[in-house]
């Protein structure tokens, strides 16, 4: 096949002249055009009265060569596919193991399904369906379940959020990964969509269809199982305790433990695993109408049916030298409670497939290291998000209200007392208060600074009755449990393989995917498939 590129369709032609478009391209028939499919689609909205679609598509022709030969600027469309990796001669005493289901834990699992390795996969909350019901008790009864809510059980994090499915890397197993998402029930429009998302409610069922496949091909997945202490044997993994009474042996363990798990670090830590202190972001949640931005962004064509909601992602240097950005922003979603500890408030933010509620909402964060924590303990940064998700807990009126203040009370300086027309999405509820008093000083200085010059770059970021919702403190992990880059195995113990965010070598959905998978060829490249 043929890759073309630059192939545009106004916001308002029909998808069905994409054939004569192409052939227009080529400089050839429609009728030499044996077949099509689009690589990739994005809106250009740079000029204001010309939005349009742009697409890169793969094109099969009755004469390739010939077609090559009038274009010379063409290509032959790459392979993507994705190709198994090679089977070594090691023997596996033991089924391998993966803590946690998140993307990581849940494609690696995935993988060595395929491939006859027979997981097991641990999971410390509940399979989503009992994890959906868990959150909502939180959300409108404020009751927490500290081992199943939003940071907790099927799906990870992520399970809870956008299902945003962009990434920066070009590694072709993010291509694996989309089709096997596509394979377990999300929308095909992932595999060519500019900014590809699931949505929440698609998510649910999509990794409940994963979780399906792995069992059907031999793994095996448990809920309610979470790894209390590790077995070290002269310097090698020999196996795990479930639930400080179950020893499951095992030679090789997959650690894909999510940026929450804090007493898996501690106990980590204890058992001498090699850890250190990473850098990582806090802030807050800022919802605007969706229409605000769909305006800014879209200017006339805002409405338009085809072009949905709208999105953004903004980056600042402030003056104090921090720099703020913009990070998972949700259209049409809303601002959810994500707290997995008692007695605290954690932000996050969600949305639907649709996309379709009134709110936008982003975090703003800003950027914090090992300076800010106060402490070289490899886990200070931990304590670090924990000090101020107690104060948001405190703020908020010590019963999961999360702290809220209008953008124009805080670029003020004055505490808010009540909301303008913006009603806030977040749940259980949110208490008007000043966010002073549950962020780091240099936090709210960044955040003054960036929110009224962002108003440059999206007019109506600094409305005044924007709401802020705090605090936002799980963005990433906020250590690194140190690994060989080769065998992605730990520094200092053979056979654990820590991967995904939660061991800090992932950003997103896709990123941690493709860790999942990676881990998963180097333990087949190692062992045969399980026949034990």
């Amino acid at each position: 096949m043929i890759r073309v590129n630059e192939v545009k369709l106004s916001v308002d032609e029909d998808r069905k002249l994409l054939k004569n478009k192409i052939a227009k391209k080529l400089r050839i028939s429609p009728e030499e055009i044996s077949s099509f499919s689009i690589f990739k689609e994005s809106i250009d909205a740079r000029k204001r009265h010309e939005i349009s679609f742009v697409y890169i598509v793969d094109v099969e022709v009755t004469d390739e060569e010939r077609v090559l030969r009038k274009n010379k600027s063409l290509q032959k469309s790459p392979d993507l596919r994705y190709r198994d990796a090679e089977a070594g001669d090691g023997v596996l005493k033991h089924r391998p193991v993966v803590v946690g289901t998140g993307p990581a834990g849940m494609f690696a699992g995935l993988i060595l399904a395929q491939r006859g390795y027979r997981p097991i996969l641990l999971e410390r909350g509940q399979d989503v369906d009992a994890r959906t019901r868990d959150v909502e008790e939180f959300w409108h009864n404020r009751k927490l379940n500290p081992e199943s809510n939003v940071q907790f059980g099927e799906g990870g994090a992520g399970t809870f959020s956008d299902g945003k499915l962009t990434t920066r890397t070009k590694d072709l197993r993010s291509r694996k990964a989309l089709e096997e998402f596509v394979a377990a029930g999300a929308p095909e429009e992932i595999l060519y969509a500019a900014k590809p998302h699931i949505g929440t409610d698609i998510l649910k069922t999509v990794v409940k269809n994963i979780r399906g496949r792995i069992i059907e091909l031999g793994g095996e997945v448990r809920f309610g199982s979470k790894v209390t202490d590790i077995l070290i044997e002269n310097g090698h993994v020999a196996g795990i305790i479930i639930n400080d009474k179950e020893t499951l042996p095992a030679e090789a363990v997959i650690l894909a433990i999510g940026h929450s798990a804090r007493d898996t670090y501690q106990m980590l830590h204890a058992r001498e695993v090699n850890i250190r202190q990473k850098p990582f972001s806090i802030g807050v949640r800022i919802e605007h109408p969706q229409t605000l931005i769909n305006v800014s962004q879209y200017k006339e064509q805002a409405e338009h049916p085809r072009l949905g909601a709208a999105d953004y992602r903004l980056t600042y240097q402030s003056k104090n030298g921090r720099s703020v950005y913009t990070f998972c922003m949700c259209p049409g979603g809303t601002v959810v409670a994500a707290a997995s500890e008692l007695n605290t408030v954690v932000t996050n933010g969600m949305s639907e497939y649709a996309r379709d509620r009134e709110n936008a909402n982003s975090a703003v964060l800003v950027q914090v290291g090992p300076k800010d924590f106060g402490s070289e303990h490899p886990l200070a940064g931990i304590e670090y998000q924990r000090e101020w998700e107690k104060a948001a807990f405190v703020s908020g009126g010590q019963n999961y209200n999360a702290p809220a203040q209008l953008v124009g009370d805080f670029l003020a300086e004055k505490p808010s007392t009540q909301q303008g027309d913006i009603k806030p999405s977040f749940l259980p509820a949110v208490t008007f208060t000043d966010l002073k008093q549950c962020l780091p000083a240099y936090v709210v200085e960044s955040l003054q600074d960036a929110i009224a010059s962002l108003d440059k770059k999206l007019r109506g970021f600094a409305r005044s009755d924007a709401v802020l919702t705090g605090v936002e403190t799980r963005s990433s992990a906020p250590v690194r449990i140190e690994r060989d880059s080769e065998t992605m195995q730990s520094m200092n113990v053979a056979g654990l393989y820590p991967i995904g965010e939660g061991a800090g070598y992932a950003g997103g959905i896709i990123s941690a995917t493709v860790d999942g998978i990676k881990v998963a060829e180097k333990i087949i490249g190692k062992f045969k498939p399980f026949s034990g």
